[in-house]
């Protein structure tokens, strides 16, 4: 949205799809990521990352704002090497030039919102298609749910697309899923390939937990695929109810995960539930998440901030608008230099992406958050 005038540009009427090759799928910007992965699905092949948005997400939307989902706990995130093929972009100049990024430059477009070119087609890659088992596993107690979750994250041989992780209360806050889960349990969404479900049962057992619903993908009865139960969508089933409800971008780190998780489970054990993703980050197992808040002020938003970074986590800011202080997207000195040539007016969406010594937006949360922005050598 423009922080500063300016125009909405409607990208849907550039939809179709423009080839499906062997392991790959290229498609116009406007292109419904659900159309995607059907077209992909009619050869054989699915998409290997999809948002809980799917059913009206465009694939250019997805890569330029989006930083994982649906099978990120198989393939990673977005931003790693790998999960972006190629883009098409469009400069904002009076004689505008089509540029292809490939390999690492796909990353200058990546999580910029459009900021820096107008992208036109997105190539990623694809994985055989698989039948997707739903399943709900129920466990007593939180700590054995996330040690069950990680585990389950690290077993390359289970194919998986969805682990994720909501303490009690949250399933009864999920009005659409009945009282299916028992009083007082951790509820862990999943989604598995089926060829693999029993070697996933069996490792529900050896966690102590309980198999409370099994379906196939979209037929359960909870109206809706149970993808759309997490991540930012999960968050949207509570506040059908509980509209004050919200939450914090936190990155549990890979190096000290369990223990993370269980200091931060402790401090706010009682009285606000976690809600985590589990899912890979260059290569390790890592979760996403924080305890569930209803919203009260900043100042409150604020000390929850500081309190989990002091416990090790890594903090987005998602109550803001400008790229840089959102703090998932990763920036180097190529950043700077690719935004000035593709848009030497500042003409695409000014405010949100800036580096001239300029504040990215006058609207940005006061949050103190440090961000996601770390990157691996090599």
């Amino acid at each position: 949205m423009p922080l500063q005038g300016g125009i909405l540009l409607d990208m849907t009427g550039l939809s179709g799809i423009v080839s499906i090759s062997e392991g790959n799928v290229r498609a116009l910007s406007g292109t419904c990521m659900a159309d995607i992965d059907r077209a992909a699905r009619e050869k054989g092949w699915e998409m290997r990352i999809h948002p809980s948005t799917r059913s009206v997400s465009s694939i250019a939307g997805f890569v330029a704002g989006g930083s994982g989902g649906m099978g990120s706990c198989q393939w990673g995130m977005l931003r790693d090497r790998g999960n972006i093929t190629a883009m098409e972009v469009v400069s904002v100049e009076a004689e505008p030039r089509f540029v292809e990024l490939r390999g690492r430059d796909v990353e200058l477009v990546h999580h910029a919102y459009g900021t820096n070119a107008i992208i036109t087609e997105v190539e990623m890659p694809t994985t055989p298609a698989w039948t997707w088992k739903e399943v709900i596993v129920a466990f007593p107690e939180f700590l054995a749910a996330s040690r069950f979750g990680v585990q389950l994250a690290s077993e390359p041989a289970i194919t998986k697309k969805l682990i994720s992780l909501q303490e009690w209360p949250v399933a009864r806050l999920m009005t659409a899923l009945g009282d299916i889960v028992p009083d007082g349990h951790t509820m862990v969404n999943c989604m598995i390939a089926a060829p693999t479900l029993d070697a996933f049962k069996g490792l529900v057992d050896d966690f102590g937990g309980s198999i409370v619903h099994e379906s196939l993908e979209g037929q359960g009865f909870y109206g809706a695929p149970i993808y759309e139960f997490a991540y930012g969508h999960g968050l949207r089933q509570i506040q059908k109810g509980q509209p004050t409800y919200t939450g914090l971008q936190g990155m549990f780190p890979a190096n000290d995960l369990l223990p993370t998780i269980e200091r931060v489970h402790a401090a706010w054990r009682g009285t606000a539930p976690l809600r985590m993703e589990v899912f890979l980050s260059q290569g390790e197992v890592v979760t996403m998440g924080s305890p569930g808040i209803v919203y009260e002020n900043e100042a409150q938003m604020a000390a929850i901030v500081a309190k989990l970074q002091g416990f090790g986590v890594k903090v987005a800011n998602s109550h803001t608008t400008g790229v840089r202080e959102v703090g998932i997207k990763q920036f180097d000195d190529r950043d700077a230099v690719f935004k000035r040539s593709m848009d030497p007016h500042k003409l695409l969406n000014p405010g949100k992406l800036d580096f001239d010594d300029i504040p990215s937006s006058d609207s940005r949360s006061s949050l103190p958050t440090q961000g996601w922005s770390f990157r691996k050598a090599g």
